[in-house]
């Protein structure tokens, strides 16, 4: 199981600050938390940069976060100058970028990114058409997009899917066919990773966290293995271990036996 930590994203006021001021003391104790807390990679993202500052800032927070850590980094920005300077700086592990996708341009754009570095890269189900709005759709952007990427070279298990998921608030059937997505995903290529941001599905809705954990545990069963999440969230982290032992993916309640004696599960 992946679990990549979210945040140490600009989008947050505390990190942007940071990240702006070069506080580099106050991001390496939110990287060193995230860590403790069970996260197998950190997603970094500080796109909130006018796009002419982002590469130098992304550049300085991905060698600041691993001055202090060793799990890889999920380099996450719509910048492609700004991706290839976090690239180029990343020392531990396999780099994962976040994100391409079936638009011509993106694809164009990231393509050697991941061959140049070897990076996995994580694949958002949407093209020069946008985001398909039908479960028949996302399968047609979604075999397409994969399947270039693995003519490109790219091997299936460095390919974390994304099948960007809707809010439940305004597409009553987004979950549902985002399942059954994940379901077609896995079994037409399998090895595959599937991955995705949880708070979508609940934008627009009160007491958000509800549907988030709810989210979680049904996609992990329909084969989400690398959920963007906040590991510092104690019941957040409890489902996944609890998820992944009662889906027999823990063999003999390994993992969550050592979890809770590290005390990652007082949810």
């Amino acid at each position: 199981m992946i679990i990549i930590g979210e945040r140490i994203n600009s989008t947050k006021k505390s990190i942007g600050k940071a990240v702006v001021e070069r506080n580099a003391e106050f991001l390496q104790i939110e990287a060193r938390n995230q860590v403790a807390a069970g996260a197998t990679m950190l997603d970094v993202n500080c796109g909130t940069l006018p796009a002419e500052e982002e590469p130098a800032a992304l550049k300085w927070l991905i060698e600041t976060i691993q001055a202090v850590t060793t799990v890889p980094l999920c380099i996450d920005s719509p910048n492609p100058a700004a991706l290839a300077m976090g690239l180029a700086v990343h020392r531990n592990g396999k780099p994962l970028i976040n994100s391409i996708s079936g638009e011509t341009e993106r694809f164009k754009q990231v393509l050697p990114l991941v061959k140049q570095y070897n990076a996995s890269v994580v694949a958002l189900c949407i093209d020069d058409r946008g985001i398909p709005s039908t479960y028949d759709r996302s399968v047609e952007v979604m075999v397409k997009m994969i399947s270039d990427l693995l003519d490109n070279g790219v091997a299936v298990q460095d390919i974390y899917f994304d099948p960007l998921l809707r809010s439940v608030a305004t597409s009553g059937s987004t979950v549902v066919e985002t399942l059954k997505l994940m379901d077609t995903v896995t079994q037409r290529f399998p090895g595959i990773h599937i991955t995705c941001g949880l708070s979508n599905v609940s934008h627009g809705l009160p007491e958000r966290r509800h549907l988030n954990r709810s989210f979680l545990v049904l996609a992990m069963q329909h084969g989400m293995d690398a959920p963007i999440i906040d590991p510092c969230d104690p019941t957040v982290r409890a489902l996944v271990f609890a998820t992944n032992a009662l889906l027999c993916k823990d063999k003999f309640c390994l993992n969550y036996t050592k979890a809770f004696r590290q005390g990652l599960l007082q949810g």
